[in-house]
């Protein structure tokens, strides 16, 4: 049974098929958990640095508050299993989970990885951490000394990953076996049906005909070949019945003497011809063993059809994985309207899709025919973002703009009308520029240099960085219209303003010089760009109010009646009422609302204690009230500077936040914080709304 050729040809068949089948499956299945790893490892570094912006951000802007609020918001996640923030000794100093605050966690923390893999509860998961540092803007709570504040620990479940990669792997298993098994059951039903039943029918007859039955002739149709050996088996029954019956009639005829030579005669012919019929069967058997080729070359052309199938489905992966790529990026580029976000967004992603070294944008000008590198990563060295730069014979986004094309480069050796040292400073090996281009107006060009592999790029990068070029294309047109609409607004509203303060010349100039201290204090605090905007429109738009306040009383030189402070002290109110309208301004709006806020607790409209209120209302406070004591009055005259501080001091820690006010006086005492601000130009009076050692209102 194991001598069987139908055993042998599916015994072969069934291991290359395991092997091969089981191959291919576990590469898959390998690659696919590598790449859910992958994954999940960027969307926990991605989560992790979320987390600390938004308690950093939280933490400047005075919302303590918040970052309990945030824990709460992510805890809720079912695989998100831990999130605490430890100081450098391993205690807990905040957690999702309220019991943890307070306890001591025995692990050595004091340099923990970017991310790691490691084991929770007996179930896989991502660990990461993030050092929460020490900046300026935390030294009123912490010594400078101080370098790191704490370490943000964040630990997702990959419970939801090793169940889908064990259902890949069940189904990978039970399809490899079904496969095997329906192609060897194929192969056996072929071998069967087209070569067993044809042989053992012919062997049976072959028998009969040794026993000398030559009555039944087998007739095989299965196949051609089978069909042709059944004709020349019957034939040779035929001729070997002939063949006896010829040599029984001989015998009967020839005399005794002769029988024995006759007899032999005819055995010497019988033997020649039986001989005849074995080539033939050898002939059939070897037309039988190319038959058995041909299916084997079958075989291999299956397996040749698996590869291509298995290369079709890993460019259809890419394909899948470009188009998401870029969809991701349209729903992050069009989901932000401020142009310096939406600039660090479009490089980054490009350079991580990419996988490049170095990544930039490059504005336009095509009036003065300059460039402008507004936002560059991945070069440490360059100094001189947002400076315009002449375009050179030798620049390739000269030649991009120039024909309004991308450019591939993929060795730079083979681009000798190029530098291959950057006129920003790092070497160039191979690169890809695209055009910025919004119906037909170019606006600028997005490159990417050099890859993280050193490999080069190829012309299928060429054309996902066009299709990228494109969607931040129209993305940085739409944020710049928006931001022209903003300032617009800003512009229509500072108008008002201005005309308010240009009906009285002791008003005039007032919101400037405001907004110039506000600005000095908010930059000596190193505060974030976002916040800095925020509290120079503040600070701009702060007296907006006063539209709505009878200019009869803001004239007035007599001293104010309760009556007229209690209509004076609506303003902020009416200022918040007036801005309500435009969506872009609700931190202005809070900001503008609390100016008048006291740090005791005690200021106007609402009472609001200093630790609930904004950062830059505290910072708008300090700046308007010293404007309204160093500026004329119809009722006095403007106090010198140190009788200025002098006042600042008495009121700090109850109407002033007295950290700032240390902060601030050390600002005035610059020796060149005067020229710069032009405080000694009291010819601009400022406007004030505070009567006579009062100062704010």
């Amino acid at each position: 049974m194991l001598n069987s050729l139908k055993i042998k040809i599916l015994t072969l068949v069934a291991c290359l098929l395991v092997f091969i089948i089981s191959s291919v499956a576990y590469v898959n299945f390998r690659e696919q958990k590598e790449l859910l790893h992958e994954i999940a490892n960027r969307n926990t570094v991605l989560l992790t640095e979320t987390i600390k912006s938004s308690i950093g951000s939280s933490m400047l802007s005075g919302h303590t508050d918040e970052v309990r609020s945030i824990f709460g918001r992510i805890k809720t996640r079912e695989f998100v299993k831990s999130l605490r923030i430890l100081d450098e000794s391993g205690k807990v100093l905040a957690s999702a989970t309220p019991s943890e605050v307070g306890r001591q966690i025995p692990e050595d923390r004091n340099d923990p990885p970017r991310t790691g893999y490691c084991m929770i509860a007996g179930k896989e998961a991502f660990h990461s951490y993030a050092r929460i540092s020490n900046a300026p803007a935390c030294h009123k709570c912490h010594p400078a000394s101080k370098e790191i504040l704490g370490v943000l620990e964040i630990g997702l479940s990959l419970d939801y990953l090793n169940g889908f990669i064990e259902r890949e792997r069940h189904t990978a298993i039970v399809s490899t076996f079904l496969l095997v098994f329906l192609i060897l059951a194929t192969i056996g039903i072929f071998l069967v049906f087209y070569v067993d039943v044809p042989i053992r029918k012919l062997i049976s007859h072959m028998r009969r005909v040794e026993n000398g039955d030559f009555s039944q002739k087998p007739a095989i149709t299965s196949s051609n070949e089978m069909h042709t050996l059944s004709e020349s088996f019957n034939g040779m029954v035929e001729k070997l019945k002939a063949l006896m019956e010829s040599s029984i009639s001989h015998e009967r005829e020839l005399t005794k003497a002769q029988e024995k030579l006759s007899y032999h005669r005819e055995t010497q012919l019988m033997n020649a011809r039986l001989e005849e019929q074995i080539k033939e069967i050898e002939n059939l058997n070897i037309t039988l063993e190319e038959r058995i080729e041909e299916i084997e070359e079958a075989n291999y052309k299956i397996a040749d059809l698996a590869g291509e199938l298995e290369d079709k489905n890993t460019n259809l992966e890419k394909a899948v994985a470009k188009l998401s790529t870029l969809y991701r990026l349209g729903l992050a580029i069009n989901a932000t309207m401020e142009v310096e976000k939406l600039f660090q967004l479009v490089v980054q992603t490009t350079m991580d899709t990419l996988h490049a070294q170095i990544g930039y944008i490059n504005l336009w000008d095509p009036q003065h025919g300059l460039l402008k590198v507004c936002t560059m990563i991945g070069h440490k060295e360059f100094t001189s973002e947002g400076s315009w730069w002449p375009l050179r014979p030798s620049s390739i986004s000269g030649w991009v703009i120039e024909n309004r094309k991308p450019l591939l480069i993929t060795d730079m050796n083979e681009f000798p009308e190029f530098d291959r040292m950057s006129a920003l400073g790092f070497e160039r090996r191979t690169l890809i520029c695209a055009p910025l281009i919004v119906k037909e107006e170019l606006i600028g060009t997005l490159t990417v240099v050099n890859k993280m592999n050193s490999s080069t790029y190829s012309y299928e990068e060429l054309e996902l960085l066009t299709t990228i070029a494109a969607q931040a294309s129209i993305a940085i047109k739409n944020a710049k219209l928006y931001d022209e609409q903003q300032k617009t607004y800003l512009n229509t509203i500072q108008a008002l303003v201005s005309a308010i303060e240009a009906s009285d010349s002791y008003t005039s100039g007032h919101s400037e010089r405001v907004t110039r201290y506000s600005l000095a204090l908010a930059k000596k605090l190193e505060l974030p760009q976002p916040r800095l905007k925020v509290i120079e429109r503040a600070a701009i738009l702060h007296d907006i109010g006063k539209i709505g306040i009878d200019l009869s009383l803001l004239h007035k030189e007599a001293r104010l009646t309760p009556a007229d402070i209690e209509e004076l002290q609506q303003h902020p109110t009416i200022g918040m009422k007036i801005l309500e309208p435009i969506e872009f301004l609700n931190d202005v709006r809070l900001c503008i609302g609390q100016h008048h806020e006291r740090y005791d607790g005690m200021g106007y409209p609402g009472n609001v204690p200093g630790t609930e209120l904004l950062l830059e209302s505290r910072i708008l406070a300090i700046a308007d009230s010293f404007d309204a004591m160093t500026s004329d009055r119809p009722y006095r005259k403007a106090l010198q500077l140190d009788d200025a501080i002098e006042e600042l001091l008495d009121n700090s820690g109850s109407q002033f936040d007295p950290e700032l006010v240390r902060i601030f006086i050390t600002l005035l005492r610059t020796p060149l914080f005067f020229h710069k601000q032009q405080y000694a130009d009291n010819a601009l009076s400022g406007g004030g709304d505070c009567p006579p050692r009062q100062f704010v209102l």
